[in-house]
């Protein structure tokens, strides 16, 4: 990672986490009370000041269509992962809905950000293949988390691209919606890389599309339509990507 360029942005960035302070504790109240109307409210509100902090930042032009396709109930919203920007960008194409996010257990001692993953409701989910127990607690524990009414979000690719070009969905991530019986919702999302991962710097005035395509329902699913929906969803998230995110023959 090249630093020169990256720190005052970083500053930037931490202050925009540190002026979330102030949600803390009407958040814990709403919590410990069992009010997860309350909750959510508060969860979208402090997200939205978050998301906006963070445009105006990295002067973000953010180009999002389908927002009529949001369930109005809770609902799991699956991406492709082109790199760091993706996690602003899919919450200003869901601001106002409360949503927490599945994250590599690699955040998890970031200070300021971990904290503020688990507030808003997110989990961290183990990399290392072979956690088996582990990843299928978590994936519970998000079922859980659904059923109080919260949406999660989730990038089945386990990594970020760093480019245009997409890696396959990894089945087992959809058990979060078919358990929880809830509407998957893909997200397409083009161009986030350039924010970072491009030139591994921060660069600002970059532009980026987030399509959000209509739910697919999994209350009543056969499994057999459960062991196809990670292919049906990965040719959803492709048909909006240049090239259907596969490399171009002339690379």
């Amino acid at each position: 990672m090249k630093l020169k360029g990256n720190l005052m942005s970083g500053a930037k960035l931490a202050m925009s986490v540190l002026r979330l302070n102030k949600y803390i504790k009407p958040l814990e109240r709403a919590r410990e009370s069992g009010d997860t109307d309350e909750e959510r409210r508060i969860i979208a509100e402090l997200s939205s000041a978050w998301i906006n902090d963070v445009i105006e930042i990295f002067d973000m032009d953010l180009d999002i269509k389908g927002r009529e396709n949001i369930p109005e109930g809770p609902c799991v919203f699956v991406a492709n992962h082109q790199g760091y920007a993706d996690v602003p960008a899919m919450l200003k194409a869901l601001e106002g809905h409360a949503t927490g996010f599945i994250a590599k257990e690699e955040f998890k001692p970031v200070p300021l950000l971990a904290p503020w993953i688990e507030r808003v409701r997110g989990l961290f989910i183990p990399t290392q293949r072979g956690d088996t127990r582990e990843s299928l607690r978590v994936i519970n524990e998000g079922v859980e988390i659904i059923n109080k009414g919260f949406s999660m979000a989730i990038y089945p690719e386990g990594k970020r691209s760093w480019g245009p070009v997409m890696d396959e969905l990894k089945a087992g991530s959809f058990k979060l919606a078919t358990k929880a019986k809830v509407p998957v919702v893909p997200i397409t999302i083009d161009g986030t890389y350039r924010m970072f991962e491009e030139h591994e710097r921060i660069t600002k005035g970059q532009s980026a599309k987030i399509t959000i395509h209509p739910p697919i329902e999994t209350a009543g699913m056969s499994r057999a339509e459960q062991a196809e929906l990670h292919t049906r969803v990965e040719e959803i998230i492709r048909s909006a990507l240049p090239n259907n995110g596969y490399e171009s023959e002339t690379e």
